[in-house]
């Protein structure tokens, strides 16, 4: 039974919601950075939206962009590709902002296109191979095999480390 909701940024959520959560569970928002598809569970995504104007925060890591005002609530803004260490591409018309939620803060992801929403059930989700102790593997959280596809599916938790993420929320404040 829903006890309470709550509307956060347009999107309503409920708590306690047994029915809700059954619906998401296995679930994932996919999503293309260069030539690869990644997915995050959908219980973090909470809406998709169109690239816009970033202001820049000064003393910022690199793959953070700035903030953004979406609907009047600031948004620290990371460019996915930068922060995986991949190589800068212009921004085009397929390019978005995926707003998530990392450790209960809101923050935009931008990627190269979204894609789509999957099912991936937990027995089709392989752990991430062993990299050893790169910084890229943290944030890995397993590989779902779907038909003749692999999403790479990722811990939005572990995507900032704690130093970058009080840092972020300071510029935020």
């Amino acid at each position: 039974m829903t006890t309470e909701s709550k509307d956060v940024l347009g999107v309503e959520f409920y708590d306690d919601d047994d029915e809700n959560e059954d619906a998401q569970k296995d679930m994932y928002f996919t999503f293309q950075v260069g030539d690869e598809e990644y997915g995050v569970d959908i219980s973090c995504v909470l809406e998709v939206a169109g690239l816009q104007k970033i202001t820049e925060v000064p003393d910022m890591p690199g793959f953070v962009k700035g903030v953004i005002n979406l609907r009047g609530q600031v948004i620290p803004v990371i460019d996915v590709r930068l922060r995986f260490k991949m190589a800068p591409m212009e921004y085009n018309d397929r390019t978005c902002i995926l707003v998530v939620t990392i450790r209960e803060m809101f923050v935009g992801l931008i990627v190269d296109q979204v894609r789509d929403v999957v099912h991936i059930k937990e027995e089709n989700v392989e752990p991430p191979p062993r990299m050893s102790n790169k910084p890229g593997s943290r944030y890995i959280k397993g590989l779902g095999k779907l038909e003749e596809e692999v999403k790479i599916l990722l811990d939005l938790q572990k995507l900032l480390y704690d130093e970058e993420l009080e840092k972020i929320e300071s510029a935020v404040e």
